[in-house]
């Protein structure tokens, strides 16, 4: 997985920790909408969580991989519980804030090639599945993902219903603006800090149902843990028996 679409991610999570607490990135969505989102929530502490990331965490058992961990929010969370956590991510700079910030075992690293003995808990949080990009790449993963955990491990991940909304235009703007032949939540970014566009990147917003019709196949049972109205939802993936 190439780092560079994520690289004004990193410089931002960088300048945040070094005191530039107004630090914000620009989303921009492939129809040319924009979204600012600010750095400030990558350094959110326990009691700042959504009661999502909470049951998520509570939820974790053993030794965990914090996947596309970023500012290392969650995996600090799971370390001042005394789990031992692996926190990983693609850019170095977010690698860098983990370390200075207390992760004991942050490392540069891309998931998708990663090796390491099995885990128990694969933790992907703030829609990290959405890193597989598309379909496709949901199911290469899931069919690759046992290798990360031992054979009772568990995938706990978040994401939204891409096709949740109380507005119906909006629905069919949103869907007049993908391929047909592509489902709705496959998206492609790019993320902006301060005047510097990295390149383009694939993300997937996953509905419930599709992610357990594609987990099923894949050998996986999907349990929805958490749901919330505006169709933001936590999920247990764990191996079929």
């Amino acid at each position: 997985m190439n780092s560079e679409p994520w690289k004004p991610h990193g410089i931002a999570l960088l300048d945040y920790f070094h005191g530039d607490t107004s630090a914000q990135v620009v989303v921009h969505e492939d129809d040319g909408e924009t979204e600012v989102v600010p750095i400030h929530v990558f350094f959110r502490g326990p009691s700042e969580f959504s009661a999502l990331e909470e049951a998520a965490l509570d939820l974790c058992r053993g030794r965990v991989l914090d996947a596309g961990a970023g500012a290392g929010c969650h995996a600090l969370a799971l370390q001042e519980r005394d789990f031992p956590v692996c926190a990983i991510d693609i850019a170095p700079e977010a690698v860098e804030v983990m370390q200075k910030r207390g992760v004991k075992d942050a490392r540069c690293a891309d998931l998708f090639h990663f090796r390491e003995e099995p885990f128990d808990t694969l933790l992907m949080m703030m829609n990290g599945i959405g890193v597989v990009g598309d379909l496709a790449g949901l199911d290469r993963f899931l069919g690759d993902a046992l290798r990360l955990l031992k054979a009772d491990g568990q995938i706990l991940l978040d994401s939204y219903d891409p096709d949740w909304t109380e507005d119906l235009a909006e629905v069919a703007a949103l869907k007049a603006r993908v391929p047909t032949a592509h489902y709705i939540g496959e998206m492609r970014f790019q993320l902006e800090y301060k005047g510097e566009k990295g390149p383009p990147l694939a993300w997937l917003f996953v509905d419930s149902k599709v992610l357990a019709e594609h987990a099923g196949k894949a050998g996986w049972s999907c349990e929805v843990i958490w749901q919330e109205e505006e169709g933001h939802y936590l999920a247990r993936l764990t191996p079929s028996k």
